[in-house]
């Protein structure tokens, strides 16, 4: 199956903001219980949005989270030190979001990845900006693997994500991210590949037919984990739907589950 990492606890959100200035755990145990229930094999959390407070409201985010649920947590910062003090207070698995090409990043991170044997999101960036073509993520793609493995970390624990931009904005990126992450796969780094799926809808209507229909594209091109909104039933029915069509659902035992569980919507 695709791993969905739930992304409705991120401070960029309003409503989580709120509820991180207010300490409104009730706002953000429903929301984590949501998540878990709807499918999510991750939670993203992230208090980057707080600035001077990040450490101290990711902290209580992660303390509050955890008491709700056992799914585990993926910790997203652009700050190592609230990545470290992320780590130390997760229990269990956890997933690192994130690093990129740019050494210098990388080398804050990396480390806190290793001793904690965490997973971790690499974005195909590099000093040089975002890339456009296939050939430039494949190759970022590459460079992340092979410095993950210069810190003892194993290709299967890092996760790609091939940076879906706006076709609002960028026609072409819709055609170059699914190219991107064909180009990922066969360059056989043995690395999972990962998006933040909505990007690709940014200033359009009707942003979930978008998102679902992109999803399936982008898992036929090898997709295996996305950064969603798990309680867009549409979205998750047609997740359950590509995994039962691509050979990722053995005898569709997930599928038929969901149905069983009224979770695939009306016809």
């Amino acid at each position: 199956m695709i791993t969905i990492v739930g992304e409705r606890l991120n401070s960029t959100r309003r409503a989580v903001a709120a509820a991180i200035a207010e300490r409104n755990a009730d706002f953000v145990r429903k929301e984590a219980v949501a998540q878990a229930e709807a499918g999510a094999d991750f939670l993203d959390v992230n208090a980057a949005a707080c600035l001077a407070q990040e450490i101290d409201a990711l902290r209580w985010m992660i303390d509050v989270v955890q008491e709700a649920v056992a799914t585990p947590l993926c910790i997203d910062s652009p700050s190592a030190e609230a990545i470290a003090a992320g780590l130390e207070a997760a229990h269990g698995e956890v997933l690192v979001n994130s690093i990129t090409a740019e050494r210098e990043r990388a080398e804050q991170i990396l480390p806190l990845v290793r001793d904690r044997g965490a997973r971790v999101v690499g974005l195909t960036m590099s000093e040089s900006g975002m890339p456009s073509t296939a050939a430039q993520r494949r190759d970022l793609a590459r460079e992340i693997v092979e410095l993950a493995a210069k810190h003892g970390i194993p290709a299967d624990h890092v996760y790609i994500d091939a940076l879906v931009r706006p076709v609002s904005t960028e026609s072409a990126q819709g055609r170059g991210f699914l190219e991107g992450v064909r180009a990922i796969r066969d360059a056989g780094t043995g690395a999972h590949v990962i998006c933040g799926l909505s990007n690709v809808s940014f200033g359009l209507p009707r942003r979930r037919l978008l998102n679902r229909t992109f999803l399936a594209m982008a898992m036929a091109m090898g997709l295996d984990a996305a950064i969603v909104d798990p309680l867009d039933q549409w979205l998750m029915a047609t997740m359950r739907a590509g995994c039962a069509l691509l050979e990722m659902d053995e005898f569709c035992v997930e599928y038929l589950a969901a149905h069983r569980e009224r979770a695939l919507g009306d016809d």
